[in-house]
């Protein structure tokens, strides 16, 4: 197996647990999010330039995106490939991540990305969610949890 197989393996499913929905990462996402962080990485890069001095403020731009386009295109395969069922018991995500639906605390959205809380505090992305509301409102829905202003 390929180190992005080992990755992205999923739990095994539990003798009558179904698979009620497949979250993909989105490549429109995945590059709509790398736009934003190379505009935010120019910026900074020429703020830190502007602020030091330095007379060439543009290499700061030319800096920041070639360090997000990078990581971008060496991390794409990866990210990529990320994916993670809901069943009617648990969300499974890459490699041996589990989560029971009774153990979701919170779902909250960051960018593109979907949040899962459990209530012993353990964190986990659904990573470039094409519809991230609608990705946060299927996980709250199956877990039990409604809505509330501070998710």
């Amino acid at each position: 197996m390929s180190q992005i197989e080992l990755r992205s393996a999923m739990p095994p499913l539990a003798p009558g647990e179904q698979v009620r929905h497949v979250f993909h990462a989105d490549r429109r996402a995945y590059w709509r999010d790398h736009a934003w962080m190379a505009a935010g990485a120019m910026a900074l890069g020429m703020a830190i330039l502007a602020a030091m001095g330095n007379a060439h403020v543009w290499t700061g731009a030319v800096g920041g995106l070639a360090a997000i386009a990078l990581r971008a295109f060496y991390l794409s395969t990866e990210s990529l490939s990320a994916e993670w069922q809901l069943t009617d018991r648990r969300l499974l995500g890459p490699g041996p991540t589990a989560v029971s639906l009774g153990n979701i605390e919170k779902v909250r959205g960051l960018g593109s990305a979907v949040q899962i809380i459990t209530r012993s505090g353990d964190k986990f992305l659904l990573k470039f969610q094409p519809d991230r509301p609608a990705t946060e409102a299927r996980i709250m829905a199956a877990a039990g949890i409604s809505p509330t202003k501070d998710q």
